[in-house]
């Protein structure tokens, strides 16, 4: 007896391992980047560096400026010197939330010392009680700003797929678009690493418009879509904001008849989650969005997406063959193996038309 395929595993392919970039370029303008013209049905090779050619004048580029904080912390338990990990999700009063792993149950009032990348003792921490979700609360001991800990004494937090998640000194540097800014995201967005300072000069110079909105990539980035049915997919929930002077920038760009650029999964997702708020129309918006873009969703703000190549069955994978169609999508991820393009956070991207 044969099972019918589930919805999810229209988002399946197959990938070598060896096709997942484990380095970023040497220069971040090396990825090759795939050009796919949705009205045509093109897939064509480039690089990044080409991409103002893209472009013209009126057209808007909108990036995502969160800054990947420094969110996995290591240490020891004061009590067993037994090995502790943490990774800090948020912080109100004080008081963090983090992703905790240890052997044996930690009690409240229980000690964890940090020790800071070089193996330094650097900072206490005090186990204040656990969530219904089995993470754990804790307050730094003695008190400090949880953003000064975090650089103090964490690491960038790699995916598990990029040397299973051990850090280097290059990702402190290349982890990071040129333009992060606002501190909060525990994942890259990653289609803005291949943007430098130059490549960005020359769009400006060409008449293309540059803005920013933020979304904090939270830690529900790496997590499978585990449901057969898409829309049974609880979709995590991050804060996204998009300030009135870039929509009235965006409203201008469109009113001139310009296309917007969006840089990556986030920025579509954040401008998407504004229109809504707007009713179809681009207004100022910030606070928590949980929008699961999938096929059959209307887009209002995005007239072109620049995006990595993404895991099999998850929902930035779902998001970009919502934008460019699945056929579509799935003729060229197979492509995009065959002619060895590098996959997921440090690899090379595409260009949606």
């Amino acid at each position: 007896m044969t099972t019918e395929p589930s919805e999810l595993d229209l988002y399946d392919f197959e990938l070598p391992r060896d096709l997942i970039a484990q380095d970023p370029p040497v220069q971040r303008t090396d990825a090759r980047m795939m050009v796919i013209d949705r009205k045509t049905g093109s897939i064509e090779h480039a690089s990044v560096r080409e991409l103002p050619d893209f472009m013209q004048a009126g057209d808007a580029i909108v990036v995502n400026d969160s800054r990947v904080i420094p969110a996995r912390l290591v240490g020891f338990r004061a009590q067993t010197s037994g090995r502790w990990e943490g990774l800090f999700l948020r912080e109100e009063n004080g008081v963090a939330e983090l992703l905790s792993k240890t052997r044996g149950y930690l009690q409240p009032g229980e000690k964890v010392v940090l020790r800071d990348p070089e193996g330094r003792e650097t900072q206490n921490l005090v186990v204040v009680s656990h969530t219904p979700e089995g993470n754990v609360l804790f307050v730094a001991d003695p008190q400090i700003p949880w953003l000064d800990l975090l650089e103090q004494s964490g690491r960038i937090p790699l995916p598990p797929y990029i040397r299973d998640g051990r850090m280097v000194e290059q990702d402190r540097q290349r982890y990071q678009t040129v333009y992060a800014r606002n501190p909060g995201s525990v994942a890259a967005p990653t289609a803005g690493l291949h943007l430098t300072e130059d490549l960005l000069r020359n769009i400006r110079q060409a008449g293309v418009a540059l803005v920013s909105v933020t979304l904090h990539v939270g830690l529900g980035t790496f997590r499978p879509v585990s449901v057969n049915r898409l829309d049974e997919h609880k979709m995590h929930s991050e804060y996204a904001q998009i300030t009135g002077n870039v929509v009235r920038r965006l409203q201008s760009a469109k009113s001139e008849g310009g296309r917007i650029l969006a840089v990556g999964t986030t920025s579509v997702r954040t401008l998407e989650t504004s229109a809504i708020h707007g009713k179809g129309s681009l207004i100022e918006w910030s606070g928590q969005t949980d929008l699961f873009i999938r096929p059959g969703f209307k887009f209002h703000a995005v007239d072109r997406l620049l995006t990595n190549f993404h895991l099999p069955k998850s929902t930035l994978l779902v998001l970009v063959s919502a934008f460019a169609g699945s056929e579509l999508m799935l003729e060229a991820y197979q492509k995009a193996v065959q002619e060895r393009y590098r996959f997921f956070s440090y690899g090379d991207c595409m260009l949606i038309l």
